[in-house]
């Protein structure tokens, strides 16, 4: 496993890329999605440029940058770009469907609002952890994981996004003080991702009761597609990347 060191000089071993586990096709497309796809994703879709910082990606100058890995509908990923006129987003969700749906909702936005939306949203349309891979050292202020398989079976727990190579990926890539957030309906992938990010070292869990946990932040919309995954009592985790024990 190579190493590397970040910003600060910590020594980080960079993993190599795992498999990638879930759906990339689905029903077919109408005709005005394949349009979409056609046309409009080639304006959003990241153009991978050597030692680039991500912030250079966008269509407009931005403060920050964040990573949404496995957008869904890409109800989130939008409303944080609504609500965030400073950011870009990039986007990562390899289910062609689930893209074909952002760029819909993108296509029917208001004129007076879209070219601001599409400036500041990239789309990787494929594995996150190839993008992850590709991204410079201490270049993202945010990253969402939100609502992912949870693969209950155990032996398809080594399919989980959630393991400590990837959590040195993200280590590696995220600014010191950059938020990594985490939400669940699965208690049991709740539990496995607080073992794993706690026993880690660079990140620190930010509750400090139920309610950090239990309720929703305000900055934390819900989706549709949320709302139909749902099985359980949803948990919303937020770690800070610290300094490495």
């Amino acid at each position: 496993m190579p190493a590397r060191s970040d910003e600060s000089g910590d020594t980080i071993n960079v993993p190599r890329r795992r498999k990638l586990y879930g759906r990339r096709k689905g029903p077919k497309l109408s005709s005005h999605q394949a349009s979409l796809v056609a046309t409009l994703l080639p304006r959003l879709k990241l153009s991978f440029r050597e030692n680039a910082n991500p912030a250079e990606y966008f269509g407009c100058d931005v403060d920050d940058v964040w990573l949404e890995i496995g957008f869904g509908a890409g109800e989130h990923a939008l409303w944080q770009v609504e609500h965030h006129p400073h950011i870009g987003i990039i986007g990562a969700e390899p289910y062609e469907s689930g893209v074909a749906k952002l760029l819909s909702k993108l296509d029917c936005a208001a004129a007076r609002v879209r070219e601001s939306l599409l400036a500041r949203l990239r789309i990787h349309p494929g594995d996150a952890g190839e993008l992850i891979e590709r991204i410079p050292d201490a270049s993202l202020g945010r990253v969402f994981l939100l609502f992912p398989d949870p693969w209950p079976k155990k032996r398809h727990h080594k399919r989980r996004f959630i393991q400590d190579d990837t959590l040195t990926a993200l280590a590696r890539v995220m600014k010191r003080g950059a938020e990594f957030r985490f939400a669940s309906d699965d208690p049991d992938y709740v539990a496995w991702t607080l073992e794993r990010v706690i026993a880690h070292g660079a990140f620190a869990w930010t509750a400090s009761g139920p309610d950090d946990w239990l309720s929703r932040p305000d900055d934390w919309p819900s989706t549709r597609y949320e709302q139909k995954a749902l099985h359980g009592t949803p948990a919303f985790l937020r770690f800070v990347r610290q300094k490495a024990r």
